[in-house]
């Protein structure tokens, strides 16, 4: 049975950082596309990042440019979302994405779900 569980959430100042972690198992992903999504409260879920199979190619969107960055590591089938400079509107529930492109992930599609880590930035 394939897993995303992600880690790494919790409550932060302003101008903090975070550092969130998706652990997949069940199923190598080596061969996928990863990504990040978030989702406030009375929100639509929106896509914060994604990254190819090789790490070669990364989107960030133009919300957490400059501020975002994502990278994974295949041997452990993990990604990460570095979260910097993070501001109160920075806070949701992040959730973690496998798909077969990035952009499938860009366009919302994705084959696996994390089932979410909250972030919270106080001002």
């Amino acid at each position: 049975q394939v897993q995303l569980v992600e880690s790494g959430g919790g409550l932060v100042q302003a101008g903090g950082s975070l550092r969130l972690s998706c652990a997949a198992s069940g199923r190598t992903f080596s061969s996928y596309a990863m990504g990040w999504f978030r989702q406030a409260p009375g929100k639509e879920r929106e896509f914060v990042a994604a990254i190819t199979w090789n790490g070669a190619g990364t989107y960030i969107a133009d919300s957490v440019k400059g501020r975002f960055a994502i990278s994974r590591d295949n041997a452990k089938n993990t990604v990460f979302l570095q979260m910097n400079t993070l501001k109160p509107e920075d806070t949701a529930v992040y959730y973690c994405a496998v798909g077969r492109t990035t952009s499938d992930l860009r366009a919302g599609r994705a084959d696996y779900w994390g089932q979410g880590t909250q972030v919270t930035v106080s001002s």
